[in-house]
């Protein structure tokens, strides 16, 4: 055991845990097994056998039956139940009708209809799978670069992170125990902000190479108002969540039920079988059940790395550093940016928060401005290589389309999430508005 080398020290058992976890993740180990065996040696060094098993056998019921995790389920499953019931490639048919004309109109269209669907969805991967269905092969039939196609729906795909029902968000709140409602709704205009700057820069690029995202035919304005009605069921879920919890007459968890409740009436309105019924149901827990064992994985390293004092000591040197708050903040994101790379998102906030988030609290900054900015670093993590989930489901998705082409077609949103982050850093009331209107 390490004590027999000499290394008593709680601090040092915690650093060699963090360098040992590095190394397995870099060797391609899952997060959820990596995590769980390191956390279980330290947690034995730390304090024996006996005592570790007793931690780490309360971790799964512990974080099972916190009630606010009762979300995910329902927001996953709206997600899925809302691509079966025809809803996804409607809203892609009204974005397409009202926006095509414009400069990269069906790459904007993707955008819109990608945050759209985030609304009803909260899954940046699903999001990305089904539009990587819908969307690529309009685009292309148009005469699209195929790498832009699949980046925009790669990118597209992310906004399901920030725009309320966020899966992640809820992950964060119940990390730091912030309040769910608070934070999914500081997350809303961000994610409208996100999808803003897309559309920009989509527009500015086919302005420069036209050849690359063609207009489109326009619509007639018939044709834009009949591609509306089709469109009530979504909007009427996204008006039932955001306001049930803004008005605060239902929680999260039941606001997400209502939800659920609405799509699953719709799906069943138009003939949705129960083959795609059940499909949905199998996916949403698997996706579920994933989530959680993540979740429970990361935790016990969680628990060892509060026996060894490595949150409190890194604490301590943050607020010792001789630099402004913001630079430190600045650092610490460009610190999430390179970790973003080889770690998966809801990983990288499991094992990163209780280390960083007392430290960034301790230097004065908002809570849930902190969780969106965060989760937002999460965002870009989704679509930079190696890891970049996103691009490796449009590449399984759109096999035609190979995996370097995905990544190289990201490259313009990456400037844009960069100049998102900008804007959220020097303008913080774009978060915190909605939620302060909540409290007060």
């Amino acid at each position: 055991m390490l004590i027999g080398l000499g290394f008593e020290h709680p601090l040092l058992v915690g650093a060699i845990g963090i360098g040992l976890l590095v190394l397995l993740v870099f060797l391609g180990v899952r997060v959820v097994f990596a995590a769980a065996i390191v956390g279980l040696l330290g947690l034995v060094e730390l304090i024996g056998w006996g005592p570790a098993a007793g931690v780490i056998g309360i971790v799964p019921h512990a974080k099972s039956t916190i009630y606010a995790l009762s979300v995910l389920p329902m927001f996953i499953f709206i997600g899925f139940v809302a691509f079966h019931a025809g809803m996804t490639a409607q809203l892609f048919n009204a974005a397409q009708k009202w926006l095509g004309w414009l400069p990269g109109g069906m790459a904007v269209a993707t955008v819109l209809a990608t945050a759209g669907f985030a609304a009803v969805s909260g899954a940046s991967t699903a999001t990305s799978a089904v539009f990587s269905r819908v969307a690529i092969p309009e685009m292309l039939k148009y005469g699209y670069d195929r790498r832009l196609a699949a980046g925009v729906v790669a990118a597209g795909g992310t906004l399901a992170t920030l725009i309320p029902p966020s899966a992640i968000l809820v992950i964060y709140a119940i990390i730091v125990e912030e309040s769910v409602g608070r934070l999914l709704l500081a997350g809303f205009l961000p994610g409208l902000v996100s999808a803003l700057i897309y559309a920009l820069i989509i527009v500015l690029w086919a302005m420069i190479r036209p050849e690359a995202a063609p207009s489109v035919p326009g619509a007639t304005w018939g044709e834009r108002a009949t591609s509306l009605p089709p469109l009530i069921p979504i909007m009427l879920v996204v008006t039932v969540i955001i306001s049930a919890i803004y008005q605060g007459w239902a929680t999260p968890t039941e606001a997400g039920a209502l939800g659920a409740g609405i799509v699953f009436a719709v799906a069943i309105f138009r003939g949705v079988g129960v083959k795609s019924i059940t499909a949905s149901l199998m996916e949403s827990a698997k996706l579920t059940v994933m989530i959680f064992s993540l979740i429970w994985g990361v935790t016990i390293f969680v628990r060892f790395l509060g026996f060894s004092g490595v949150a409190e000591a890194f604490t301590a040197w943050i607020v010792s550093i001789d630099a402004p708050p913001m630079v430190i903040m600045i650092c610490i994101l460009l610190a999430y940016a390179i970790l973003g790379m080889f770690m998966d998102a809801i990983g990288m906030l499991l094992l990163t928060l209780p280390v960083v988030y007392p430290a960034v609290m301790a230097l004065g900054f908002d809570s849930i401005w902190f969780g969106i900015i965060v989760v937002k670093m999460a965002e870009i993590c989704l679509v930079t290589p190696p890891i970049g989930l996103n691009c490796f489901v449009v590449n399984a998705v759109r096999p035609d389309i190979p995996l370097p082409d995905v990544f190289r077609g990201i490259m313009l949103f990456f400037i844009a999430d960069v100049v998102t982050i900008i804007v959220l850093l020097a303008f913080p009331e774009i978060v915190t508005w909605l939620p302060d209107l909540m409290r007060n």
